[in-house]
């Protein structure tokens, strides 16, 4: 357990990258309130900063090191700590930053409470343990309501080396967290008035802890009095088992209908330089069988432009897969050289100024699929669990990943849910009526 610390009192974090890092970021959180914190928003005057970073891009590192100096130039005499994936990859480049006290790696991250000292350092302390291969617990703390959807870190770490991906030299190898560990977490943020639990990891299908699957960890939290919502974060096309599928069609099973599955490329040719584990047919038979199986699915997916090698006709292939498949959007990552992966050895790397160009066009599709997804539900009544009042609105999200906002209501819709019909759609979400309350 983390000695107690009676100097610092107000205390900051913040987040950059995926809802794994989200996840962690809560988790230390909430540790800090029961030490004694009082947390603040990142930018307001705090006496302690925890920065939790990403590097899965060179942009992801530059933004990393931006909030380090917004924070520290703005608190001179505050202890900052850096934590996470860019403080395991690129720990030099932040010990040059000035006034950074604590830089840890992954291994130790959910632990920075035990290097927080009085004073500041007058050099960084660096902590970048090499992460283990054995299954993990959470130390669970926090009694504080929770009025939003919650991350629940099940997993951790990548075994699968994608020629473009720095992940498994950040975060390990694949590991999973203990069974009992995750569904005593899932518990504590229920009591605490979650409603939906968003299951995060790195390669969350991977999941395998005493005999337990990622099935069984759904069954198990489908069980949990007053958890209404499941929805599974990006996952792998080539571990979602077909019981999982099963679950998304039972409406008696709070597992939702949406999966996000990276693609990265329509063209074989450049999935087979990225390593990824399948061809494009097989992950085209998949989406069919997937929404053959369950009614109103939405899948997202991820698509990599300007990997190296990718020919003009490499790129058309992966617009047109784009297109036909049943996608309702897709996150477009225009490549990016990460030092120590094989990509970033190649000698035929595409122009950033093409690779730019692909991205944008690629990303006026994915507009133009996701208008014509919301399309298809206008008219029609779903349920909608509501997040926090947001200018003047309710917004929150149906089953299938549909963002509704509806117009202030008198009473206070936060955490709960409603009937709404869709009726028009306005940029990326939808505008709907409160038909009525569910619960």
């Amino acid at each position: 357990m983390a000695r107690e610390i009676n100097v610092t009192k107000r205390a900051t974090v913040h987040t950059l990258g995926c809802r794994l890092n989200q996840s962690e970021t809560n988790l230390i959180r909430d540790q800090l309130v029961d030490h004694g914190y009082e947390i603040v928003p990142f930018g307001a005057n705090a006496d302690l900063a925890i920065i939790n970073t990403c590097t899965v891009t060179s942009s992801a590192d530059s933004k990393s090191r931006y909030a380090i100096r917004q924070f520290t130039r703005r608190n001179p005499h505050a202890i900052t700590a850096v934590v996470g994936c860019y403080s395991q990859m690129g720990y030099k480049e932040i010990s040059q930053i000035k006034g950074v006290d604590l830089i840890i790696g992954n291994h130790d991250k959910l632990n920075v409470l035990d290097y927080i000292g009085e004073e500041k350092n007058e050099v960084p302390v660096i902590v970048r343990d090499q992460m283990d291969r054995e299954d993990f617990t959470i130390t669970i703390a926090g009694d504080l309501p929770f009025t939003q959807r919650a991350n629940l870190k099940i997993q951790d770490g990548c075994d699968f080396m994608c020629t473009f991906c720095i992940i498994p030299f950040a975060r390990g190898r694949a590991r999973s967290r203990d069974f009992q560990n995750l569904i005593e977490e899932a518990r504590n943020l229920v009591a605490r008035g979650v409603r939906e639990l968003v299951l995060t990891g790195v390669n969350i299908g991977t999941y395998h802890h005493s005999g337990k699957r990622i099935i069984d960890v759904v069954d198990a939290l489908d069980a949990i009095d007053g958890l209404s919502c499941i929805r599974i974060s990006s996952i792998e096309p080539t571990t979602i088992p077909e019981c999982l599928l099963e679950r998304m069609r039972n409406p008696s099973h709070s597992l939702l209908p949406y999966l996000h599955i990276p693609l990265q490329a329509g063209s074989d040719h450049i999935l087979s330089a990225m390593r990824r584990k399948y061809k494009i047919q097989e992950f085209l038979e998949f989406l069919a069988k997937a929404t053959a199986i369950v009614p109103d699915l939405c899948i997202g997916t991820d698509i990599m432009v300007g990997f190296p090698g990718e020919t003009v006709t490499d790129f058309e292939q992966t617009c047109n897969v784009f297109l036909e498949a049943p996608f309702a959007y897709c996150h477009v990552f225009t490549y990016s050289e990460r030092g120590g992966t094989i990509a970033a050895k190649r000698a035929d790397h595409v122009h950033l100024s093409e690779r730019k160009r692909r991205s944008a066009h690629l990303r006026r599709l994915s507009a133009m699929k996701r208008h014509d997804f919301h399309n298809l539900y206008l008219g029609r009544e779903l349920s909608v669990l509501f997040e926090n009042k947001r200018e003047g609105t309710w917004p929150g999200y149906t089953p299938n990943y549909i963002r509704v906002v509806i117009p202030s209501a008198g009473e206070n819709l936060a955490n709960r849910r409603g009937m709404v019909r869709l009726d028009a759609i306005s940029a990326d979400f939808v505008d709907g009526t409160l038909i009525e309350m569910i619960d």
